[in-house]
């Protein structure tokens, strides 16, 4: 029996692993939901995503469908189909709730915090479709490169061993490698806190610190998402991995990363309205940023480098103000 894979939302991400899953040897049904009829009459005519991936082809074997999402719910779901929500964070608990009672797997593609909770993904799920079997598939991926076909590798996070599974058996193959991992919460600290540390290098290298200061920002940057992730429950070992250590270098350095171009523009002298504007996607780390620090506060977990992106945002700093501020803490034990 083929395995049927349904993709929640076109944006970039999405559509790239919809085309990473028709292009995988075996047997699958690939369908991708756009939210716009208009949109979605355009992808079947034009066989292309133009607004998030000009240029790179849909699959023949990709059917694009529009519609209520209780639609897709509805229509026969099986126990061994396989539902990817790829809104952004904002769209994750509606479309959750959409899907509360479906027997299949569900997994999440969105990296951050609700802002008007404060909640990671999988808290959201517990909250709003506690009977789903769900997870998240994170790691180190810019859509664009995955889309052309490019070696890139994933984790599959689940407390469901039927979730992680149903993840590799739908992704993994030549160009995409899949690795599974039970610690959800570690998962998604990674893919959450990494998005505000790379608008801190952005600004690193749009000061023109220097490759030094980069480094050390980097590295600082993963041990304060490691004690965050530690006092949320996850484990230590998490964050020397895809999700943490591999998420974190990918998009603090790369310049396909929103966020690290976030940090860039407001270097320049853009404010942040200029900066979210000129991107055209969402850069969640914006809205994670707040929301990463007050759980922090509240666990009483010291993140100077997070806190500095959050005055840097709320234009309570300056750039050299923020830099003079970190640079100026007292010494302290390198690993505490």
């Amino acid at each position: 029996m083929s395995q049927r894979i349904t993709f929640i939302g076109a944006g970039a991400w999405g559509t790239a692993l919809a085309i990473a899953a028709c292009r995988l040897p075996g047997s699958r049904q690939v369908r991708l939901h756009v939210r716009d009829a208009d949109q979605a009459a355009r992808m079947v005519s034009e066989r292309v995503n133009a607004r998030y991936l000009p240029g790179l082809p849909l699959p023949q074997a990709l059917e694009i469908v529009t519609g209520p999402v209780s639609m897709l719910a509805g229509l026969q779901v099986r126990a061994e189909d396989l539902f990817i929500v790829a809104t952004p964070m904002a769209g994750l608990r509606q479309t959750l709730a959409e899907l509360a009672h479906i027997p299949a797997s569900v997994a999440w593609l969105c990296k951050g915090f609700e802002a008007s909770t404060g909640l990671m993904p999988h808290e959201v799920q517990a909250a709003v479709a506690p009977a789903l079997r769900a997870g998240a598939l994170s790691g180190p991926s810019f859509a664009q490169e995955v889309a052309q076909g490019q070696p890139a590798a994933l984790v599959a996070a689940s407390a469901h061993a039927q979730v992680r599974d149903a993840l590799v058996a739908a992704f993994h193959g030549p160009a995409l490698r899949v690795y599974a991992n039970d610690d959800i919460v570690g998962v998604e600290v990674g893919g959450a806190v990494k998005n505000v540390l790379a608008i801190a290098t952005g600004f690193c290298d749009g000061l023109a610190l220097g490759l030094n200061a980069r480094a050390a920002l980097i590295t600082r940057g993963l041990v304060e998402i490691t004690r965050l992730g530690v006092a949320l429950g996850a484990r230590a070992d998490t964050f020397m991995g895809l999700s943490g250590m591999g998420d974190l270098v990918l998009t603090a350095t790369g310049d396909l990363s929103r966020n690290r171009q976030v940090g860039l523009l407001l270097a320049q002298g853009q404010t942040l309205q200029q900066a979210v504007d000129s991107l055209g996607h969402v850069a969640e780390g914006v809205y994670s940023a707040r929301t990463v620090v007050r759980r922090a506060q509240a666990l009483g977990v010291e993140m100077p480098i997070s806190q500095a992106v959050v005055a840097l945002l709320d234009g309570r700093l300056l750039p050299a103000q923020a830099v003079a501020m970190l640079m100026g803490r007292e010494p302290a034990p390198e690993l505490r």
